[in-house]
């Protein structure tokens, strides 16, 4: 799902679960209940952010992660098996939290080069509000089952996307559901993702068994949003010629608009089929935007800076804006570099200090067998599942733990049940990989939002197809369809 130098299936196969028998079910959700009730306080009565200033919910995790230590010492967890969950848990982020890092100084290189605006500028021309939302998601889910990751896809396309439909009028949030549905879509279907790998590996099957069992469920889900999609995209007023016309002579005025300025996102995507890495693909993309800059945007580099050098140098660290005569265009040419990736970087980290706590003190392990406890019927082992999958994106702050950790613990209850242990996988993929961007302080949520600019809380209910997965997966295991035995001689 998230760009990761190495192979997942390798790093977290052979995790172990700190069981910690102290600890009764009361204790282990106790952390969960307190972060949650801060995190409501603070959106409902506090308007989200005055509380503890910009970085409220940063600080409600790390209080979060206080409290679970405080539970883990008051059951026999020493501190240093904490510390090394949190560490542990830290060194997975680095290679997200540097790609968050490019992804911001991406941003800001591809507007001084008109990279993104020579996007807006064809897209406005080729893409009508009539048929904007469905096309995004579609163009969305090639592009991601193509680079089998739907932080590339956000990240290059999805950029671009929000830029189009905002200068079309249209919601940022509805666009941002249809990017993220169209990405987490084709990130599924993919067999370059590294959560599709992930799901068959803990669950016990291969790799194509698990994407053709998955189909059942996902395609049926993926129709859905696009229909929904489509209803809403009829519903919008179309922009007036007028209007479109002056929003591409105010961009035609202010940058060099060429096709040639495609071979930037065209090498990037070259490169992640190619399998490069992708802090180096997304490096590649910085570099390569920089020297367009110099050679199609000299006039906009001027307008930035005496120095054409430092302008380049101002839109990877900090923030750039560039002006035109159209107001509707204002906020979109505006970047923030890597220092706009700041607030989503610190809201990973204290998340990952808040489930490795959780992890270390064996709150997480609990938990899942709990639910476990609970599953009396097959409909009951899917459901628990489900609910196993969603706790841990909102606990563990991280959609592999939300694949491994239940993974680990059904696995035996599945083959008990005479289950085939695609059914597993795909419950895994179902709500586990899809849900976790729709949590603002999980990793994929944090990422999602500050790449695309749109708020968790402002998509949420347009990633329809995010958030109906684990529903359609609970249809199907409910009456019964297309759900796989094992054959016993």
């Amino acid at each position: 799902m998230q760009p990761n130098e190495d192979d997942p299936k390798q790093n977290l196969e052979n995790e172990y679960i700190i069981d910690n028998k102290e600890l009764n079910i009361y204790e282990a959700l106790t952390p969960v209940v307190i972060l949650m009730g801060l995190l409501a306080y603070n959106i409902f009565f506090v308007e989200g952010q005055e509380w503890f200033g910009t970085y409220t919910n940063q600080i409600i995790l790390l209080l979060g992660g206080a409290v679970a230590a405080v539970v883990g010492l008051l059951n026999k967890t020493s501190f240093t098996v904490m510390l090394n969950e949190v560490w542990d848990n830290l060194r997975s982020v680095f290679v997200p939290i540097m790609i968050l890092f490019l992804v911001g100084a991406l941003a800001g290189t591809w507007l001084v080069s008109g990279v993104i605006p020579a996007m807006v500028y064809y897209g406005l021309k080729v893409l009508s509000p009539e048929i904007f939302l469905p096309a995004s998601v579609i163009i969305a889910a090639l592009i991601s089952i193509a680079t089998g990751s739907s932080w590339t896809t956000s990240a290059t396309v999805g950029i671009a996307l929000v830029g189009i439909g905002t200068a079309l009028g249209i919601n940022p949030g509805m666009i941002a559901g249809a990017v993220i549905s169209g990405a987490y879509f084709g990130d599924k279907m993919s067999p370059l993702s590294d959560t599709t790998n992930l799901a068959p590996a803990m669950a016990g099957t291969d790799l194509f068994t698990h994407i053709r069992y998955m189909a059942l469920t996902t395609v049926p889900t993926i129709a859905i949003t696009l229909i929904f999609f489509g209803i809403i995209s009829a519903s919008i007023e179309p922009t007036g010629d007028a209007d479109i016309s002056n929003l591409l002579n105010s961009i035609d005025n202010t940058f060099y608009i060429s096709p040639w300025l495609f071979a930037v996102p065209v090498a990037v995507i070259i490169l992640i089929l190619l399998k490069t890495k992708p802090l180096t693909a997304l490096a590649s993309g910085v570099l390569l935007a920089a020297v367009f800059a110099f050679i199609f945007q000299s006039e906009v580099l001027k307008g930035l800076s005496e120095s054409p050098l430092s302008a380049i140098f101002n839109s990877v660290l900090t923030d750039t804006s560039i002006a035109t005569d159209n107001a509707k265009l204002n906020d979109l040419f505006s970047s923030g570099g890597m220092k706009g990736m700041l607030w989503t970087i610190f809201l990973i980290i204290c998340a990952m200090v808040f489930g490795g706590v959780m992890d270390g003190i064996g709150a997480l392990s609990r938990i899942t067998k709990a639910l476990l406890a609970l599953a009396s019927t097959i409909f009951g082992l899917f459901a628990s599942t489900v609910i196993s999958c969603l706790g841990l994106n909102l606990i563990a702050s991280d959609q592999y733990l939300a694949i491994v950790i239940p993974g680990k613990m059904f696995k035996n209850a599945y083959q008990d049940r005479g289950l085939a242990p695609e059914n597993l996988s795909r419950t895994l993929e179902d709500s586990g990989t899809v849900t976790s961007v729709l949590i603002p302080w999980n990793t994929c949520g944090a990422y999602q939002s500050g790449v695309l600019g749109v708020s968790v809380a402002d998509y949420f209910v347009y990633a329809m197809f995010n958030w109906l997965s684990p529903i359609t997966t609970l249809v199907f295991a409910a009456f019964a369809i297309k759900i796989k035995y094992l054959i016993k001689k």
